[in-house]
């Protein structure tokens, strides 16, 4: 799909801008890029505004200046949501994008018509998973971002799922991103805070989406809190990767829920 540019404090953000009608976000996961929403957006798109970003150091956006927090990358977020003069959105954040989602809701409450977490959690990382961010902060350091993704990708899929062809669509997209752009963010990643806290005081229409088959954010981490504004949606036949696994579920998780709104 085609991506736009624009230069936010002498940073290049990418990102797909289709559709017209209430905007929505799309914010793809750790090692992605806004082409993961390639199934979903022409769906979606058909009756909103979808913005699909590029994250900092992945795909064709450049990475921060300094060390990146999940909190300033939910500012350069809003500087571009902003820039496209967007007053409200309702934000998709996947795996790391939820996480991102979790900090802008906090710091940008007003921003939002609703959000959704989709693969991903309000809790922080375990001792164990810290650990592995650094095992793969080193890995890339010694060598490279090939490594990371062929080890990290498969893991993302259902063990049913392995040896379909969106598996290699996704490896190819994870080669894209720069080795500066995977380490800033798994130290983000590792050092995000516990914001379960910003799901239990949210009154926003908010939606928990997980696959069943998720190897990844089981549906128990992903489903962390139950109020009445927060409605819960298991993609079957599903791991982590959703919109390529179970896209059609996926789209009609997310159109049922903006049609609440």
């Amino acid at each position: 799909m085609e991506l736009k540019k624009l230069t936010l404090q002498d940073k290049s953000i990418a990102y797909i801008d289709k559709g017209s009608g209430k905007p929505i976000v799309l914010l793809h996961g750790f090692c992605g890029s806004s082409q993961y929403w390639e199934h979903v957006i022409p769906a979606l798109s058909a009756d909103y505004r979808v913005i699909a970003p590029d994250l900092p150091g992945h795909g064709q956006s450049d990475p921060l200046e300094g060390n990146s927090t999940i909190e300033n990358i939910a500012d350069q977020l809003k500087s571009l949501i902003d820039k496209l003069n967007l007053p409200k959105v309702t934000m998709f954040g996947h795996s790391l994008g939820g996480y991102i989602t979790l900090a802008f809701v906090e710091k940008y409450s007003g921003q939002f018509n609703g959000y959704s977490l989709i693969h991903s959690t309000a809790f922080p990382d375990s001792e164990e998973a810290k650990k592995g961010r650094l095992a793969n902060i080193e890995k890339v350091n010694q060598s490279g971002i090939y490594s990371l993704i062929d080890g990290l990708v498969p893991k993302l899929f259902s063990p049913e799922n392995q040896d379909e062809n969106y598996v290699g669509e996704a490896m190819e997209i994870g080669y894209t991103t720069s080795a500066e752009g995977a380490i800033d963010a798994l130290n983000a990643m590792k050092d995000r805070p516990d914001h379960n806290l910003v799901l239990e005081a949210s009154t926003l229409p908010v939606l928990l989406i997980a696959g069943e088959q998720d190897q990844i954010i089981p549906s128990d981490k992903t489903f962390s809190v139950s109020k009445a504004n927060i409605k819960q949606s298991l993609i079957k036949d599903s791991g982590h990767m959703s919109m390529y696994e179970n896209p059609s579920d996926l789209i009609s998780a997310i159109q049922n829920f903006l049609s609440t709104l």
